[in-house]
């Protein structure tokens, strides 16, 4: 049983046209795009890749096409506090977590922070291609079940935030929030800068007003990166590690708010608390 151009070219505008009328349709089309279009451009580089195994400069091209098709979708993002970027020596870069979409983020500041790696569980390792892809560009894979080992893992990285001067980035609030308020920090990446001395780079994403889960909202949108003034560990211990925490999250918050402010004016939204 064959089916006609004419079908075909009906179901085609069928699903242009709930895509259209449902504001459901869209988000679930827009983020099924987001998540095809992203693998296919993290693999298809990977021959390309071999060439330099666990390099960060593998992942510039996947990069730079993620930020295109984001503005094609909507998500576009600006920069700012490029000049407090030192990229002469490694640090840990802190994010705060929205949404699958923070892949843009990570895309935006890639090119501009030097030496940088990521951290994901081992499970992403396995999902082949996309796992590869990631092994290629210098993703440290780590065991959330297995402490002992997540610890050695990580440790080895803080290593060659010094040797390398390699810039390690985190999602300190460790699963994703939408709200007013970041969630509360973990501890394992200030052990990381406390154990290498570094600096922490705070890095603040506005709040993604376009986007709204629970309502499957996915418009068009402007939205601001700050890279924060970098917070010294130099002569810091583990029993300063709390007091480290607070002052970075309260300092993250405090930047959050005003540019979620700031966005709502960019974006010509009223929105009601």
């Amino acid at each position: 049983m064959t089916t006609s151009n004419g079908e075909l070219l009906g179901l085609a505008f069928m699903a242009f046209f709930i895509i259209t009328l449902s504001s459901t349709a869209r988000y679930y089309f827009k983020f099924f795009c987001f998540i095809a279009f992203s693998v296919v451009c993290a693999v298809g580089p990977v021959p390309l890749m071999l060439f330099r195994p666990r390099d960060y400069r593998n992942a510039l091209i996947p990069a730079y096409l993620c930020i295109g098709f984001g503005k094609m979708l909507g998500a576009s993002f600006t920069v700012r506090g490029k000049e407090n970027i030192n990229r002469n020596h490694g640090g840990i870069v802190l994010m705060n977590h929205q949404s699958a979409l923070d892949l843009i983020v990570l895309a935006e500041l890639w090119p501009i922070m030097g030496r940088s790696t990521v951290v994901a569980k081992k499970e992403v390792l396995y999902m082949f291609p996309f796992g590869l892809a990631c092994w290629l560009w210098g993703t440290l894979f780590i065991d959330r079940q297995n402490r002992d080992s997540a610890k050695s893992v990580i440790n080895k990285e803080a290593k060659a935030i010094n040797e390398k001067q390699a810039k390690l980035l985190f999602f300190p609030e460790g699963t994703r929030g939408n709200g007013d308020k970041l969630l509360p920090f973990k501890k394992g990446c200030f052990h990381v800068a406390v154990e290498s001395q570094a600096f922490i780079q705070p890095v603040v994403i506005s709040k993604y007003h376009f986007l709204k889960s629970k309502a499957k909202i996915f418009n068009r949108g402007q939205n601001i990166i700050k890279i924060l003034p970098e917070v010294s560990c130099a002569g810091l211990s583990k029993d300063d590690i709390p007091a480290l925490m607070e002052r970075v999250q309260k300092m993250m918050q405090r930047e959050y708010e005003q540019l979620s402010e700031e966005s709502l004016s960019i974006n010509n939204i009223s929105e009601v608390h």
